[in-house]
């Protein structure tokens, strides 16, 4: 069934108009036509069906087919605190990181970041364009929850809001990291409330960035003997740790 991301107040619309440049996927690439049933959600958790009922040069019209249903949100609210990487290296972790249930993404900035944003306005342009990419891979893997994208922030300024977060993991080259089985295998069998998965930038946190971790309550992992990129890692650990909790 298609599938389309709508506002909390679209989805409780009985009727609802999708303009031209809304239903202009459904239109050109999807191809749509008058008939067709298609599931709408609001990334907070909800869905509902609908029928489309005319198609035209303006959008489309949507008539809805039955109640809309709520989903149980996630058992472990994850998010991944990750440096930015160049290229669409980033673009590709978000959207793989949404496809594996992060519920928060924390785009940042660390001291070895190849990547440099200059300006308030490149932020929110950055913000935006991951926030789209998140919305899509919603739509494509079928959830009906999807994941706050944050703005890019320095790595120094994200430290406080994460100290308030338990269990927090960070993939670290450093010798003091431990296996991430064995810190798994430490912690409460059950799911907790809340968790953190902190990836640095090519090359790692600097000795001072991870002891800034450190005190901020972060467990050092290990991801064994191979150097992987920071988006392997990335999605290494959300797998590992959805496996584990979602």
């Amino acid at each position: 069934m298609y599938r389309h991301p709508v506002t909390p107040a679209q989805l409780l619309q009985p009727r609802l108009v999708l303009e031209r440049a809304d239903a202009r996927h459904l239109q050109t690439v999807l191809r749509v036509s008058e008939g067709l049933p298609i599931e709408l959600f609001d990334g907070c958790g909800r869905t509902v069906r609908h029928t489309i009922t005319a198609c035209g040069r303006d959008g489309l019209t949507l008539e809805q087919a039955a109640p809309p249903v709520a989903h149980p949100a996630p058992a472990c609210r994850l998010a991944l605190v990750a440096c930015v990487s160049k290229g669409k290296r980033m673009d590709w972790t978000l959207e793989k990181a949404a496809e594996l249930g992060a519920s928060r993404m924390v785009p940042v900035l660390s001291e070895r970041s190849v990547v440099q944003i200059d300006s308030p306005d490149e932020a929110a342009a950055k913000q935006e364009r991951w926030r789209r990419i998140a919305i899509e891979a919603t739509r494509q893997c079928g959830s009906a929850w999807a994941p706050e994208v944050a703005p890019p922030r320095p790595f120094r300024l994200i430290l406080p809001e994460l100290a308030a977060i338990d269990p927090l993991l960070a993939a670290a080259l450093t010798p003091a990291a431990r296996p991430l089985r064995e810190v798994l295998a430490a912690l409460p069998s059950s799911p907790p409330r809340e968790a953190a998965w902190i990836v640095g930038p090519e090359g790692d946190f600097t000795p001072g960035e991870i002891e800034a971790l450190r005190d901020a309550g972060a467990r050092l992992c290990s991801l064994g003997h191979n150097i992987l990129r920071t988006e392997t890692a990335a999605i290494y650990g959300l797998a590992v740790l959805g496996a584990a909790w979602l």
